[in-house]
């Protein structure tokens, strides 16, 4: 069985409030009255939707997206249930130890269940996030990549301008754990361990690429 976990993209999709997040914007160009066929032209960014981040999005020298391991993308996974947090909520390492357990897979997806807040500016500002000491725990232990059905691993009060500016970024792509953002459907996903494909988009110099994520679940 397969899960789709990509956001769909659509005009006017919701985006980071910045000016170095562009909106959603697909005009179609072919029209089968007058060209015989449909085309479309589509304007996003490269952390637009479901996609991954590379280690160039925070880290000056890092890789860019189209050099990173694709074995980073593909391969077990398992989710850990977060939804009993209130808003702004910090994951410490000892919260994070205590559900992760002893024996895990080297790609973890948190699950808030955030998609429920997708058309509210509250997804960027409210959702819980990982604490530095757990960022770096996760880097320690090998794992590959975490994946969110939220914005960020930061503290969304650690954006730019702050005191701290999005360390959770810094660490974890510093240290080549790949981060996944803009997850849905994480409840869809049966107990236990799983095959996680989000493979991105192979763009030139990029900081980061849309991916169509999907859980491969055994029947």
């Amino acid at each position: 069985m397969i899960i789709d976990l990509t956001m769909t993209l659509r005009e006017g999709l919701m985006t980071f409030p910045v000016h170095w997040h562009p909106v959603v914007e697909i005009t179609q160009l072919g029209r089968f009255e007058v060209e015989g066929r449909e085309t479309r032209k589509i304007v996003l960014g490269t952390h637009t939707g479901t996609h991954v981040d590379a280690p160039r999005h925070f880290v000056k020298a890092g890789t860019t997206i189209e050099k990173t391991d694709l074995d980073l993308y593909h391969g077990p996974a398992r989710v850990l249930d977060f939804t009993d947090l209130p808003d702004k909520t910090e994951i410490t390492l000892e919260m994070l130890q205590a559900r992760i357990g002893a024996d895990f897979p080297p790609r973890i997806l948190f699950r808030y269940d955030w998609e429920r807040r997708l058309d509210n500016l509250e997804y960027y500002s409210h959702h819980p996030y990982l604490s530095e000491d757990a960022c770096r725990w996760l880097v320690a232990q090998g794992v590959k990549l975490v994946g969110f059905d939220a914005p960020m691993p930061d503290d969304p009060r650690n954006g730019r301008g702050a005191e701290k500016d999005s360390p959770n970024h810094t660490i974890l792509l510093g240290g080549g754990t790949a981060i996944l953002e803009y997850l849905v459907n994480l409840a869809q996903i049966p107990p236990g361990d799983f095959i996680l494909s989000a493979l991105p988009i192979k763009i030139a110099e990029g900081d980061g690429a849309p991916v169509r994520a999907v859980a491969i679940v055994a029947d």
